[in-house]
């Protein structure tokens, strides 16, 4: 393929300046510097909103759809098992060692090489490359606010370590705060109603509960009960029960009618954190189908959360790398990884581009 060898060489180096400097979530903008810098090199206009980085191929035609590259450059604090300094990038064994190498850097870098592919080529769509921030933490300063300054998605390619597998659906996350009430007593004394014992009831439907609606690629919507809390003192009946709700919302729902089924089916107070993190499902006949059915994608329902459950427009995920890596001790990625998610991005855009 035309320039994949020096698209992947730029790349790898470029990978190991970022991966060189931190970048935890809200600590992001020394590497936004070092990715405006790279793209402001390509001679394009380059736009900045906080840590968020972004910028065209082409010059914007608004009678033409848009087509997003996207990932992030922000990443998790290191874990206490890591045996190589995070911040050295070492390649050994065809492996590129580092803090956020494989979650999120090695696709970060195979989308902005592959844009930079498409700079200056016609295209029946405009290529719009985002490099997001705080997506590790969902942050209120990452996609999500600059959403309403970029143009609409007609697909969003959003890059994850999923081994070149193209996630269709995503599951959301939906957390829930429950608070049980009874009634304060002497524990010596058959006085008051306890609010652990009602709470036990809800933690046992909780525990055997199934939701209605399945999905073909995730399955069922997930609850689980994370947090308990009660009691103040060995000799009063607690007269409240506090408890946390996890629940991992597949495309079949969205938050808000998951939440509706947990709540005819609980007797606590529920309190939703946060309907943000929506599950996502590219919509049936999209053109995406067609182009991974002609590159014989393997398609799938990812159980993770990235950047798709804050675009508002249909998305996919995929990019090299492995997701059982991310966050682990030692991350890598495989050289060679980068190389095919080069070679794949740039087919995927290709093929697009033919079926439009």
């Amino acid at each position: 393929m035309e320039n994949v060898d020096r698209l992947f060489e730029e790349a790898v180096e470029f990978l190991k300046e970022l991966i060189a400097v931190p970048s935890f979530s809200k600590e992001e903008n020394i590497t936004a510097d070092l990715i405006e810098a790279f793209l402001l090199d390509k001679n394009l206009s380059v736009n900045r909103a906080g840590n968020n980085v972004w910028a065209f191929a082409n010059e914007y035609n608004p009678a033409l759809p848009t087509v997003w590259l996207n990932s992030h450059h922000d990443t998790v604090k290191p874990n206490n098992g890591y045996t190589l300094n995070p911040f050295t990038p070492i390649v050994k064994d065809g492996k590129l060692f580092g803090l956020g190498s494989n979650d999120a850097g090695g696709p970060l870098v195979s989308l902005i090489a592959t844009f930079c592919h498409f700079i200056g080529k016609p295209l029946p769509f405009n290529l719009l490359m985002i490099a997001s921030a705080e997506e590790e933490i969902s942050g209120a300063k990452g996609i999500s606010s600059i959403i309403s300054k970029l143009p609409e998605a007609e697909i969003a390619i959003v890059g994850e370590p999923t081994q070149m597998r193209l996630a269709v659906a995503e599951k959301g996350l939906l957390v829930i705060d429950a608070k049980i009430h009874g009634k304060a007593g002497h524990a010596a004394r058959e006085e008051g109603v306890n609010a652990i014992y009602l709470a036990m009831d809800d933690l046992d439907e909780i525990r055997n509960f199934s939701f209605f609606k399945s999905s073909p690629f995730l399955g069922r919507t997930k609850v689980t009960a994370t947090v308990i809390k009660a009691g103040h003192q060995h000799n009063v009946v607690p007269d409240l029960c506090e408890y946390t709700l996890d629940v991992r919302v597949t495309d079949a729902y969205t938050l808000e009618e998951a939440f509706q089924e947990l709540k005819s089916n609980l007797k606590a107070e529920l309190t939703p954190r946060s309907m943000r993190l929506q599950s996502s499902h590219l919509p049936d006949g999209h053109l995406m189908y067609r182009v991974a059915a002609k590159l014989k994608l393997e398609k799938f329902g990812s159980p993770t959360l990235s950047d798709q459950a804050l675009i508002p427009w249909p998305s996919v995920k995929i990019g090299p790398g492995d997701s059982a890596r991310s966050h682990s001790a030692d991350e890598f990625i495989f050289v060679e990884e980068i190389k095919a998610g080069i070679q794949g991005y740039i087919k995927i855009i290709n093929t697009y581009a033919e079926l439009s």
